[in-house]
């Protein structure tokens, strides 16, 4: 049976994900603004939470459609087949939002979706009209989007975002989010055999990221997911699909990473969180001043997250900071640089301008990602 999906995500990195897809042997891939869509069956759903650098979900497309009133959105959403996926006993809570649309009420919006939802169910399990659905089994999230008067109706496959990859207990002030920090090495070419640098590595996550990369290592294979308890898949499907991923498992000689960071308690939170990653052995971390950054290696790839103003307070010591990687970070032969920044100054500050910029989202904070390789 093939399934259509919406993959949410964080704007600029759309790209990525469709590659990565089409990779995992997914079909009709199409990127748009701040979601991809894609269609497979309940292989390619398990494959996509688990082996995904950078989705922040999975998400089952049960049904699209234009709506402007209340009774279109009701008839509309008790049309689509919810019993294929949801039983008689399953939980299915409603959450959603609604942007340039007639339909500007969300909770309303939830309220109708609900109904018609539970209308529709009762109708499929032959309950009658006032039958009890108990929704003390697994939880199927119910999320709508509203844009533009069209509707989206889907139902989430991972629970937790997909970012949560399960090694992070413990972050700086200012963690960059994992499946982030995958795109930045993704953008960056970060290839198996190179050598990564951090020198403002916080809790590690870029590091940790770039070797869980290298290695092959499946972002999900350390964690559990919403469809996992699905009775309509198969458990058989996520059993294949965790061997698979464990099959993609490859060794990296000739990587290694490095990372530095002024505060030693970072250092302490990077170590562990590496360890917890199945990385620990990767990455040579130590407590150190960017302002002394001396690479060991002839040739590098090196990514960083600098704090900035709006991340931590201090605009002044970030501009100095930056005039500060500017004079460090050296134009060489072997070695390329990429720095996140929502700065707009920060190419004068840092003192050239960038080979190549990619506009990104830190959370909700606009940034450029300036790349130097030349």
């Amino acid at each position: 049976m093939s399934i259509n999906f919406v993959i949410p995500c964080l704007l600029g990195i759309e790209g990525l994900i469709a590659a990565e897809l089409r990779e995992m042997e997914a079909e009709a891939v199409t990127a748009e603004n701040g979601r991809v869509l894609f269609s497979g069956d309940a292989h390619i759903l398990a494959r996509a939470n688990l082996c995904s650098h950078f989705a922040e979900r999975v998400q089952i497309l049960v049904g699209s459609f234009e709506v402007r009133s209340f009774e279109e959105l009701f008839q509309g959403t008790r049309a689509l087949p919810w019993e294929a996926w949801i039983g008689r006993d399953d939980a299915f809570p409603v959450k959603g939002y609604s942007i340039n649309s007639a339909l500007f009420s969300t909770r309303d919006c939830q309220a109708i979706i609900k109904k018609a939802v539970v209308e529709r169910l009762r109708a499929a399990h032959h309950l009658g009209e006032a039958g009890w659905l108990a929704e003390t089994g697994p939880v199927h999230q119910i999320q709508f989007s509203i844009m533009k008067d069209r509707v989206s109706l889907l139902i989430d496959t991972s629970g937790a975002g997909l970012h949560k990859r399960g090694y992070r207990l413990d972050a700086n002030d200012a963690p960059i989010k994992e499946t982030l920090a995958a795109a930045l090495c993704a953008l960056s070419h970060l290839r198996p055999y190179h050598k990564l640098y951090d020198p403002l590595c916080g809790s590690g996550t870029i590091l940790i990221e770039g070797a869980r990369m290298a290695a092959g290592i499946a972002p999900g294979l350390e964690r559990s997911f919403a469809a996992e308890r699905f009775d309509v898949i198969d458990r058989r499907v996520w059993q294949e699909e965790r061997e698979r991923a464990r099959s993609l498992r490859r060794d990296c000689p000739d990587f290694a990473a490095f990372g530095a960071d002024l505060d030693p308690r970072a250092i302490e939170i990077a170590k562990a969180n590496a360890a917890r990653a199945g990385v620990g052995q990767m990455i040579r971390f130590e407590t150190a001043d960017v302002r002394a950054f001396s690479p060991g290696t002839d040739r590098g790839t090196l990514i960083c997250n600098p704090p900035y103003g709006e991340r931590l307070s201090d605009l002044t010591a970030c501009e100095a900071l930056y005039r500060e990687l500017g004079r460090v970070f050296v134009q060489r032969h072997g070695w390329s640089y990429s720095i996140i920044s929502p700065d707009e100054e920060f190419e004068t500050l840092f003192g050239r301008k960038a080979d190549k910029r990619r506009k990104l989202y830190n959370g909700m904070i606009k940034c450029q990602l300036y790349m130097y390789y030349k």
